[in-house]
């Protein structure tokens, strides 16, 4: 008895065990975390040290190199990034992908501790972190108020919702920004200080020396002790301004005599708006490790009970959230899935005409979607845009299975057999057909599993979640779809059939004709066919190369993010004017949501402002349509260089797609001429919509050159000079003063009119060795110079990165190619070059999946030889995949519908070869049992083509129509899903044309000959008795 037999005979038995599927599948819904896409940790470890009042090259030299250096020793770096600015040094180490972040930032902590001692002793301790590598946070909460200062946002913010906030779990950094963090700040009055012989070191030492804190210790007696405190600080501005600074014959100069005292901020050079309007923000960083989805919800349940104990007059808002742009996203995918369901059912029952016949299969298809849940359970894995996209395309391949069941026993009962034992031979016979064609799917994805990089990262749950939806689907046609359809259909007596279902089957019955005139017509002129099948093969060649090519398409993630760079001398007022003109421009759009601004981010000529669109499904046009005519218009503010571009559509990159670095050992300034010179190139090869180059040397800088002889001569050190200009115009703190139980810095530094500029220098008084107030003109001559606004090292070499977004048409790929052909016309000997961000994960990614493809073939191959037990037969079966390959690549080299080759039409391709690889697999296992029955190699072949007719194209419309929702989609998510239904609807409905001539041509030419083989059997001699 044939083990098929086994679940006809005992239907029981084959409803308890599908019901175990249902029942398992269900459970691990309710387990399963939802996610945006696979886990991934894409962590970027950041070192920064401040050393006020610094020039970059100084901070290059004695903080940048040491430190770099060290870091690098770290285990788990990818590729390690400085930038030295003036006051402080940044490095960012960006992790391997998914590399253990927290053993990073150990070691790499033990780096930095091992050349603290060489560090400048007035620079501040590097401070590390660790964060997810995003160009701008999860989420922003604005803060505003028309009542309060902004000093008291930011220390009610500290002191009550930051920590709220940072004590949800997976919340990395709840950090302030645009914050005014109170400090005591002593504005100095030159003029004064010099009438009352003082300078600014003074003011500093008598801060230093009369704020101070104390731990003093206890009383022992023989049975008590007292703990003691002394009063050594102060507390509040009026005690600050009756400080004593001088003393002498009796007379006393306070601190408020000679500055203006006053309670301010640390800093003045970050501003943050929301909508126009001056705000704070606190900025949700998600810990690498940690599901952005789950954080992000709690951070939404935490807020309103936050809002509420809000001040009066403090009003807080949600001004970003990237989880809106995720859940829509899974809505979509979720929607498409039901869509897809509903259609499929539709089609089957076209080409059935019964409804008896279409309940066996709709049965089928969610009960092995709901398996593949539980299966993705015990890999492991998560509910996410990838696994979900996985269930949409499994769909068209579960339903196959029940689909040629049916029509089997059908094709049985039409020969006259009961349902019963229709159902009994119709199994029996596919049986081995359906274990090959799952087999082989199931193989077809084993290779992604292998697959290294992001690429793999994502796509193996992908890979895995079909291959499991697969398996499910084949033990459902085996157990279920027999069973039911012994019990469902009905014998084929005259009246039973409705006149739907004849009209059908006469149709279909003249299509089968007309195909087997056709078919015998090509297999009478097979050399004309292998013509035809080698011009398709040769043809691919010349689609793939001309092909766009890029990492994947760009996505509407439903926000435009702005940076804006003004002079490399402007104030943060000025940066601010032009940044009002960007708000001005996102909010003349009808699609405008929302706008947040984030001024002085990145120096006080920078900033950054994201355009939060309306809900897709308020709105008529995409991000991808907007941004090119933003980016139009954003290049006509006066005075500042402005670019719009959009998050990239991957996990693991920053800021703008195209991220490319010229490095080497030489200069800044022969660096910069080279860079520049490429720059002009790639402006000019139109093929970018914006390009600028990160080093510029640009910035006026005001050199102090100190006659040496002169201060030695009055009795002082290069030390004393360095530190009495740094005491007016460093801005550094001094110490720190309690105030409401929390402590603040205390910061002197010349008021700003005296420091408007560098000709108000010379003016400043400071004291010779003799105890004389001098100018500073006795000693110091100004000299004016231009430097790099920053100096930038890649891999511990000098580099120049040139950020730029390709132009309207133009992918990733064409970019990186054309900035690559003119590096080697222009970059001299010495010189290299490296990528950042998406590019990197382009130039890492994109030839992963080639090998993939073939390796997915070599191991169909070996498996349908194994199966078949020749090495023929496998030759025949996939002769149908270049055919394919050619259907879905027409439509990828002419652009329809924006698409390229990126990871979603590769991994689509290698599905292709499994999906297609199922009808030679029908049609060449039944022409071999043919043959076995005695039957001619030409009829067999014919014979078995026009009896997997219907199936095939049963199987072929259902999966061409069940993917149609990925290529109709529309909103978030919906570029990734379009390109993969392209391929997928393109390559096999065109490559099953294909296959249903070519496949029976090349089984005539090369498969054995079975009658022949049994003639030679029969003639030769027995043994010898």
């Amino acid at each position: 008895m044939h083990f098929t037999d086994l679940f006809i005979r005992r239907p029981v038995l084959a409803i308890v065990i599908n019901l175990f599927i249902v029942v398992l599948g269900i459970r691990s819904i309710e387990l399963l975390a939802v996610r945006e896409f696979p886990f991934t940790q894409n962590a970027v470890v950041t070192v920064t040290t401040v050393y006020t009042g610094a020039d970059p090259s100084v901070i290059a030299g004695f903080i940048t190199t040491p430190l770099e250096n060290s870091i690098a020793q770290a285990n788990g770096i990818d590729y390690l990034v400085s930038t030295s600015t003036q006051n402080s040094s940044v490095i960012q180490a960006f992790l391997r992908l998914n590399y253990d972040p927290n053993s990073a930032l150990t070691e790499i902590n033990t780096k930095v501790n091992a050349v603290l001692n060489q560090l400048p002793p007035d620079s501040q301790q590097p401070v590390i972190t660790v964060a997810i590598g995003e160009t701008i946070m999860s989420m922003y909460i604005g803060f505003y108020s028309k009542v309060m200062t902004s000093n008291r946002i930011t220390d009610y913010l500290i002191r009550s919702v930051q920590p709220k906030l940072q004590a949800i779990e997976g919340v990395q950094t709840a950090e302030v920004l645009g914050s005014r963090r109170f400090a005591l700040r002593a504005w100095l009055d030159p003029e004064r200080m010099s009438a009352h012989g003082l300078t600014a070191a003074d003011v500093r030492a008598a801060l230093a020396d009369n704020d101070y804190i104390s731990a003093i210790g206890r009383t022992q007696g023989q049975m008590v002790t007292v703990n003691l405190q002394a009063d050594t600080t102060l507390h509040s501005a009026d005690e600050f301004r009756e400080l004593i600074v001088k003393a002498k014959d009796g007379a006393a100069v306070r601190l408020g005599d000679v500055a203006n005292v006053l309670l301010g901020a640390e800093d003045y050079d970050m501003a943050v708006s929301f909508d126009g309007n001056r705000a704070t923000y606190i900025g949700i960083r998600v810990a690498p490790s940690a599901n952005l989805l789950t954080v992000i919800d709690s951070v939404r349940k935490a807020f309103p009970p936050i809002e509420e104990q809000l001040p009066e007059g403090l009003e807080g808002r949600i001004v970003y959230d990237a989880t809106k742009y995720v859940n829509s996203s899974i809505r979509e995918v979720t929607r498409t899935l039901i869509e897809a369901l509903v259609i499929v059912t539709l089609v089957i029952f076209l080409f059935l005409a019964s409804l008896r016949s279409v309940a066996i299969p709709t049965i089928a298809m969610p009960l092995s979607l709901i398996g593949a849940f539980f299966i993705m359970l015990v890999l492991g894995y998560t509910i996410n845009l990838l696994t979900l996209l996985a269930l949409v395309l499994a769909i068209g391949l579960v339903v196959d299975d029940a689909i040629i069941v049916v029509e089997n026993t059908h094709r049985h009962m039409e020969g006259g057999l009961p349902p019963s034992q229709a159902a009994i031979e119709g199994a029996r016979e596919l049986a081995q057909p359906i274990i090959a064609i799952s087999v082989v799917l199931v193989a077809v994805y084993v290779p992604i599993g292998f697959m290294g990089g992001l690429t793999g990262a994502l796509f193996k749950e992908f890979a895995y979640t079909l291959a499991g939806a697969v398996a499910v689907s084949a033990v459902v046609a085996l157990t279920l779809s027999p069973m039911m359809c012994s019990r469902f259909l009905k014998g084929a007596r005259e009246g039973v059939r409705n006149r739907f279902e004849m009209f059908v089957n006469d149709r279909f019955e003249q299509v089968r004709q007309h195909y087997a005139k056709m078919l015998r017509a090509v297999l009478a002129n097979l050399p004309a066919a292998l013509v035809f099948a080698g011009i398709i093969l040769a043809s691919n060649y010349f689609l793939f190369v001309g092909a766009k090519n890029e990492l994947a398409p760009q996505e509407d993630q439903g926000v435009i993010i702005s940076l804006i760079t003004t002079a490399p001398n402007a104030t943060l007022e000025q940066t601010q004017l032009n940044s009002r003109q960007v708000f001005e421009l996102f909010r003349s759009y009808p699609e405008t949501g929302h706008v947040f601004q984030l001024d002085g981010i990145n120096g006080l000529n920078s900033g950054v402002a994201g355009m939060v669109l309306k809900p897709w499904d308020e709105r008529e046009r995409t991000t991808m349509e907007l941004n090119p005519e933003i980016q139009m218009r954003l290049g006509g503010i006066a005075g500042a260089q402005a670019v719009s571009f959009l998050r990239p559509p991957l996990p693991g990159s920053t800021g703008l797609p195209v991220q490319f670095l010229v490095c080497t050992t030489e200069g800044f300034d022969r660096l910069n001429e080279v860079s520049q010179a490429l720059l002009d190139r790639a402006v000019k090869s139109g093929l970018f919509a914006y390009a600028d180059c990160d080093l510029k040397i640009d910035r006026p800088q005001m050199v102090l050159e100190i006659d040496r002889e002169k201060t030695a001569q009055l009795g002082l050190t290069l030390r004393d000079v360095g530190a009495a200009l740094a005491s007016m115009l460093g801005g550094g703190y001094v110490n720190y003063f309690d105030l409401a139980g929390r402590s603040y810095k205390v910061i002197p530094q010349v008021m700003q009119r005296h420091r408007l500029n560098a000709s108000q220098l010379p003016d400043y008084t400071f004291r010779t060795a003799s105890g004389a107030s001098v100018p500073l003109s006795t000693i110091v001559r100004l000299r004016t110079t231009v430097v790099p606004e920053a100096l930038n090292h890649f891999q511990q070499l000098n580099a120049a990165k040139i950020s730029a977004v390709p132009a309207p048409g133009v992918t990733l790929g064409e970019a990186l190619e054309g900035l690559r052909a003119l590096s080697r016309e222009i970059l001299p000997q010495g010189y290299n070059i490296d990528y950042a961000g998406q590019s990197r994960q382009f130039v890492t990614e994109s030839q992963a999946l080639l090998v993939t493809f073939f390796f997915a073939l070599i191991v169909i191959f070996l498996t349908l030889a194994a199966l078949f037990e020749s090495f023929r037969d496998p030759f025949i079966v996939l002769i149908s995949v270049p055919m394919s390959i050619c259907g879905a690549m027409i439509f990828i080299s002419l652009g329809v519908g924006g698409s390229s080759l990126n990871i979603y039409t590769d991994v689509g391709l290698v599905t292709l070869i499994g999906l297609i690889s199922k009808h030679g697999i029908l049609i060449v296992r039944f022409a071999n049992d043919l043959q076995g029955e005695g039957i001619a190699k030409q009829e067999a072949i014919e014979a078995a083509a026009s009896i997997r007719l219907r199936p095939i194209l049963m199987t072929t419309a259902a999966m061409v129509l069940g993917v149609l929702p990925l290529v109709t989609a529309s909103g978030a998510g919906a570029e990734g899903r379009y390109n993969m239904g392209l391929v997928i609807m393109a390559g096999i409905s065109i490559g099953t044309v294909f296959t249903l001539f070519v496949v029976p041509a090349m089984y005539q030419l090369l498969a054995a000959d079975h009658a022949k083989k049994r003639a030679t059997a029969e003639q030769r001699p027995g043994p010898q008795e």
